[in-house]
Order: C-alpha cells, then structure tokens, then sequence
C-alpha cells in the first residue's frame, strides 16, 4: 500500500527510493533478508514488489529470503520460478547461491506469516548440516531472516542452528534481519553475526534506515552503510571484518 505509514515511514516509497540507488552501485547480485511484505504476504504484496524490484532484477541476480510478514505459497507464485540454485528442502524455500569467491546460503525460517517466531525445522536443519558435510572449504555466508538470540520472537532453533555451523569452519558469518538494527557480533569461536537494517521503518530513533554495500572476498568483507532515514550517523562509513580460519 503506498499510503501505509509506519513511524512516519511509508515502506513503499524508501523501497521506490532505494532500488536506483542499489542499481546505480552496479552490483553483481542483491539480497533482501526477508520480510517483502508489510504484513500478510497477500498476492497484490508481491505483484506491487515485483514492479518495484524489476529495475534490480533486470540487472543483477536478486535472491530472496522470507520473513514472518510473508507468505510462502503467494511468494513462491510470484518469484519462485526466477528463483536460481533452490534446494529441495521440504515445505522450504532454500537458495544456494555460488558467487565468486564465496558461497550464500539462503535459509527459511518462515513459521507461520504475521507470527514473530521463527523456525528452520528438523528437515531444513538435516539438509544444512548434509550440506555443509560435502560442500568444500569456499567461505560460505548464511542468511535467513531471523534474529539469532533467545528473545520470545526470535529464531526459535537458534541453538541446534549454532551446533550445526560449529563443526563447519568454511561458514564464516550469519547475516539476519528481523530486528530493524544495524549491528555486528562475533561468537567465541570467530563465527560472525551481522544484523542488516530495514529498508521500510525502524523501531527506534537510534537505527538507521537503508541498506548495505557488501564486499565480499575469500579472506572477509567489507560492509558500507547507507542510511537515507533514521539514524544516520554511520551512513557511508564501512566495518571490515576478517573470516575466520579453515576447518576445525
């Protein structure tokens, strides 16, 4: 809805603002963690994003990730078919992506649409860690769009997530959204946490609102902040991060 207003933000129009932006870097691919909808996921959701998207995809490869204001069967009618690297994971859109140097894994954590909670599920699990077990040493990223912490409306698997990647040293980070910040963490064991901001609104005046240059090389990534709305102190300053070592 172009009209829709959230804390004096309307989704539609820093949407409408932020694709010639991403457009005029003359990236090789784009990402969005989730949450295309507003709310509900509804069919006219799509149909208004794909014509918003259409700039972006009629020059890079753009991959998609659901979040909890989506809707699986309606996403899936609307941009499944131009969906590459899809895995077959049952009730589960996944995306592996081979870029370059390094390798995205596109989780989905879609429980129910307008619920918080997320969950990856046993059968998204056991394909990741069988996945992870063959792939080779190529850095590889995972995104999904769930927050990684023990909140009541976060991932709610997190855990056996975090077992699963801990005996995987190629995986290098996990980028996530869900939360409306701009942050970045670090486990004990070197693994990176990277929080995106939303493009749509944020949920207090100290979060910036835009999106992020990605980098990103076999050795780390260099991940640059532009903020059009909200906070915008960090807007065009860059956090460089190092990957950590090999395999354990």
């Amino acid at each position: 809805d172009p009209s829709d207003e959230y804390r004096g933000f309307r989704p539609h129009d820093n949407l409408k603002k932020t694709v010639p932006a991403v457009v005029s870097a003359e990236p090789e691919g784009v990402l969005i963690c989730g949450d295309l909808a507003r709310l509900l996921g509804q069919p006219a959701d799509y149909a208004q994003a794909k014509t918003l998207l259409e700039p972006l995809t009629s020059n890079a490869p753009l991959g998609l990730l659901l979040g909890n204001h989506d809707n699986r069967k309606s996403f899936l009618e609307a941009f499944g078919p131009a969906q590459q690297g899809v895995q077959k994971v049952q009730g589960r859109h996944v995306v592996v992506i081979e870029s370059g140097p390094v390798r995205l894994v596109l989780l989905d954590s879609l429980l129910e649409t307008n619920v918080t909670p997320g969950l990856l599920g046993k059968a998204q699990r056991t394909w990741l860690q069988t996945f992870l077990a063959k792939a080779d040493s190529r850095p590889t990223l995972i995104f999904v769009h769930h927050t990684l912490d023990d909140n009541d409306g976060s991932l709610t698997d997190v855990d056996r997530l975090f077992a699963i990647v801990r005996g995987h040293r190629q995986v290098k980070a996990i980028v996530y959204g869900h939360s409306h910040r701009y942050a970045f963490d670090k486990l004990d064991d070197g693994l990176h946490l990277i929080n995106l901001p939303a493009v749509g609104y944020n949920f207090n005046d100290g979060e910036p609102v835009g999106w992020v240059d990605s980098r990103l090389s076999a050795e780390g990534g260099d991940f640059t902040l532009h903020a059009f709305a909200g906070n915008r102190e960090r807007d065009g300053k860059t956090v460089s991060v190092s990957w950590r070592n090999g395999r354990p």
